[in-house]
């Protein structure tokens, strides 16, 4: 995992030097000093921390444990699956900090590794004669970032987007008139193997007192038939260049409009996030040729004790 911890972080400074790069180097002494000043308002030092101390300092141990319901695909493939539940527990740290500048304004940033289960057995749903059971392990990283609004002393509710690196093993039961077919033989290609996938992640947390927060989200996991590196971190690369503008525009909202920031960054980079693999449905590492990958669809509720 260091190699893609270096990578992002390589990514990151490139667009970082790449803008700085662009700045009109005729500026006033003025103009320079009004941009020194205004750092506690841009939250440099958080940005900072958050970037390159990779979530574990200054941090609070956190555990969440959620319940949901998932759903499978894969384009052009005209099986039907046993609807999956699935259950899910994350250890992790979370920060949270005063967003730029205002007190009643919360940014969050939640590091955690993850272990799921996803399984027709936990909805204890049969399937008929035309359906494919399955059950699933995955274990992960996850990372979590939003904004959010304070309710009270130790109350908030926060409003967040993130992705994750993931490995999965599905193990699949296909009914006995389905053991010799063309989407079966591809199938096989997933069953009992570790496979490398990703995810999108958007949801809501509601901090009830310090220790407590309730967890709704939605996350589109995608697992990869075969993982091509090279044009895995090209779609990557894409990706995150796409999300750091989006930043940046959302950081001039911000600015301007600091109350209205946390809901459109809500919005904006879920809607990003969503649009990507709605691409990656039909070609795992868009824009890039390839195969479809298998889809997970997961509605997630849950708790999260923070220490």
């Amino acid at each position: 995992m260091k190699s893609i911890y270096y990578l992002l972080t390589i990514i990151f400074l490139a667009i970082q030097t790449q803008s700085f790069a662009q700045e009109d180097t005729t500026k006033t002494d003025d103009e320079w000093k009004w941009r020194w000043e205004d750092e506690d308002k841009w939250d440099w030092k958080w940005n900072w921390d958050d970037d390159f101390d990779f979530g574990f300092s200054k941090s609070r141990p956190a555990i969440t444990l959620n319940y949901g319901l998932a759903q499978i695909d894969r384009k052009n493939m005209n099986k039907n699956f046993v609807k999956p539940n699935l259950l899910e527990l994350k250890l992790g740290y979370i920060k949270e900090n005063s967003a730029f500048g205002k007190d009643d304004l919360v940014s969050y940033n939640y590091r955690n590794v993850f272990v799921a289960n996803e399984s027709n057995k936990l909805s204890g749903k049969e399937a008929n004669e035309t359906e494919i059971e399955s059950d699933m392990w995955r274990l992960g990283f996850e990372r979590n970032r939003g904004f959010g609004y304070k309710l009270g002393e130790s109350s908030s509710i926060i409003l967040f987007n993130g992705y994750t690196l993931n490995w999965s093993r599905v193990d699949f039961t296909y009914p006995l008139n389905l053991t010799v077919d063309p989407e079966i033989e591809t199938l096989n290609l997933y069953d009992e193997n570790f496979r490398f996938g990703t995810s999108g992640v958007g949801g809501v947390g509601v901090k009830v007192i310090d220790n407590l927060m309730l967890n709704a989200s939605y996350e589109r996991s995608i697992i990869f038939q075969r993982h091509l590196f090279w044009k895995w971190a090209g779609s990557a690369i894409i990706e995150s260049a796409a999300q750091e503008l989006l930043d940046r525009f959302v950081d001039e909202i911000f600015e301007s409009s600091p109350y209205a920031g946390p809901i459109v960054s809500f919005v904006l980079k879920n809607a990003l996030t969503y649009g990507v693999y709605e691409l990656r449905k039909d070609k795992m590492n868009w824009p890039f040729k390839g195969e479809p990958p298998l889809t997970y669809d997961q509605f997630k509720f849950g708790l999260t004790f923070v220490f």
